[in-house]
Order: structure tokens, then sequence, then C-alpha cells
């Protein structure tokens, strides 16, 4: 993900969902969520188990109806029919769907003829898609042959065959092992620079800062939050904590940080009276006075900890609950 967030309202969205409802009997699944998808743009759609999420994924790819709203893709409206927008639209769903006694190839083959895709343009495709997911070598290869990672690299193949504008990934990472969830990942971050807006759903928080550009989190049906990682954090409004190992007079030194700017507190603790917890405010900029200041009244620092506000810390505000309950 780079630095600064390529922003979506600055190019027209490849994915524009307006006031999307959806009802279950007396139950609202999803109650008015709104969102839009850049080109590029890799936006990260997080909720706990039951929030929506996956009810707002059915009616972005048109197979769930919607209650009332609107989903438009390039400009096309989204529906449960058949139609030119769901031709942009690759869908990895969490659960792996290809055809075990089929092979790597014959399974690309046969989602790009669902897409209508000519016969010569098809077999590039395809051998492209093999590139990108790292599985040219095993392309001969019977599907109930690969590890459950390789698998999961074929399930976002099928999905990329046929070009899409727009590639939604619903938890693409789950029950893979480490060298494949780095290779998908890797994979993601790829998308997004050649310019396909990305929608990524994940129970995995250290996935989402990783990739995502923008995060919506919604809870019970509502969209709660939404913006680049540092814009949710700073939503939160909490404070850095610094947490120094020293000796010394550890009670003036910490009379000495309270002093300083952006010094919401100071104070010592540990059961040994080792420890000085200085809650601040952006910790790593303000890191160089703290330890210039312990130089200047005597005090060895041993050890540094900063425990920074990051997305889970976001996430268990606004939902009161972790993102893999």
């Amino acid at each position: 993900m780079s630095d600064e967030a390529r922003q979506p309202d600055t190019v027209p969205a490849v994915l524009d969902c307006a006031h999307l409802v959806r009802r279950f009997g007396d139950r609202t699944a999803v109650d008015d969520v709104s969102l839009s998808i850049a080109p590029g743009e890799t936006y990260g759609l997080l909720g706990p188990n039951g929030a929506g999420k996956t009810t707002t994924i059915r009616m972005i790819c048109g197979l769930l109806r919607a209650d009332a709203g609107t989903v438009r893709v390039a400009g096309r409206p989204v529906t449960t029919a058949a139609g030119p927008a769901k031709q942009l639209i690759g869908f990895v769903p969490q659960d792996v769907a290809l055809y075990p006694d089929l092979s790597v190839r014959e399974n690309l083959r046969f989602f790009g003829r669902l897409y209508r895709l000519p016969r010569r343009r098809l077999e590039r495709r395809v051998d492209e898609v093999l590139d990108l997911i790292d599985l040219s070598s095993r392309a001969g290869d019977r599907v109930d042959s690969l590890s459950g990672g390789m698998r999961r690299r074929l399930n976002i193949g099928a999905g990329l065959v046929h070009s899409p504008t727009l590639l939604v990934l619903d938890e693409p990472t789950v029950g893979v092992d480490p060298q494949s969830r780095h290779a998908i990942l890797e994979s993601v971050t790829r998308f997004g620079e050649e310019g396909m807006a990305v929608l990524y759903t994940t129970h995995y928080m250290e996935e989402a800062e990783r990739l995502c550009d923008r995060v919506g989190i919604i809870d019970r049906g509502r969209l709660v939050a939404e913006g680049t990682p540092r814009e949710l954090v700073a939503l939160v409004a909490e404070h850095d904590r610094v947490r120094l190992t020293a000796a010394g007079d550890l009670t003036a030194y910490a009379a000495a940080c309270r002093r300083l700017t952006r010094v919401e507190s100071a104070a010592c603790t540990g059961d040994r009276g080792d420890l000085v917890d200085v809650v601040v405010k952006d910790a790593r900029s303000l890191l160089p006075d703290l330890l210039d200041l312990a130089r200047a009244q005597g005090v060895d620092v041993r050890g540094v900890e900063i425990d920074e506000p990051d997305l889970e810390t976001v996430f268990l505000h606004l939902t009161g609950t972790a993102l893999r309950e």
C-alpha cells in the first residue's frame, strides 16, 4: 500500500454502491451501505462475523437482489440478471470453487469459456494467469493433486482469467501456508499497481494494513467508519505509549517528561520501579527528546517499547470485538 492512498473522488469510480439495503424477514442484514472504489485502489471491507460483509459482496456481484439501493461497475448497473456489468467483475469466493478432476489449465479454460473469450485470446490469457499465480509448472496437474495454497492461488486465477475491471476477493488466504499467503498478498499488491480495482475482505488485520488504500468497517449492517488506515487510527484519537526500562532517579525523570510538549502523562511503573510509562502524541517523533532528557537526568535507558494504536485498536473500539472473534 502506498503512503498516500489513491483518492477515489478524483477519477470515475470502478465500483459505486449507493444506499444498499437487504432484509431477511424482520432482520436487516445490510442497512444503507454506500461505498466506492477507484481504479488501482484496494478497498478493505472489515467486520465481525454476521456484520453484513458477505451479503454486501453478494449484492455487489449480482448474486443477491438488493431491497433498495444501486450497484454500478464502470457506470453500468449490476443486477441479478446476466448483463455487461457482470463481465467486468471477477469474484473469488472464500470456498475454493474448482473442478478437482480437471487440470489447472483445464479449469482456467473452463472459466474463460464461461465469459466467451475467443479461443486464441483465451489461450494467451490462460498462460498469462498461470504466470501471475506461479503455477505454470503445474499447468497439466489435476487440481486434487495440488496443495491447499496452490488451490487458493488457482481460485484467484479463475477470477482473473477474463481480465476483470473489479476483482472481489473474499478472505483469499484462509487456511493457506505462509509461503502461499505471501504470494497471494504480493499478487494483490501487483493488481492494484496495474490499475485493477480490488475489494478485499479478510480476518487478518495485518493484511488490511499492508494491502488496503482505504478501509470500510461494517457492523450490524451499517458502514460505521471509512478512510485510510491512518485516518481511521486518528478517528479513535488515542495516544501512543512509550515504555522505558531504565535505572536512576526515575521519579524525577518522569516529572521532567511531563513538562515536555505533547506528553500527556508520565509515571514510574513496574514491580521493581524500573519502568517509566509515557503517554504521548506521535511517539516516534518525540522519542529522541525523551532519550536526550534521560541522558541529561543521568538516567540509563536499557530498553524502549512503543505501543501505537492501529487498525485492530480502531476495530475493537468501533465494534466491541476483535476481528478474528
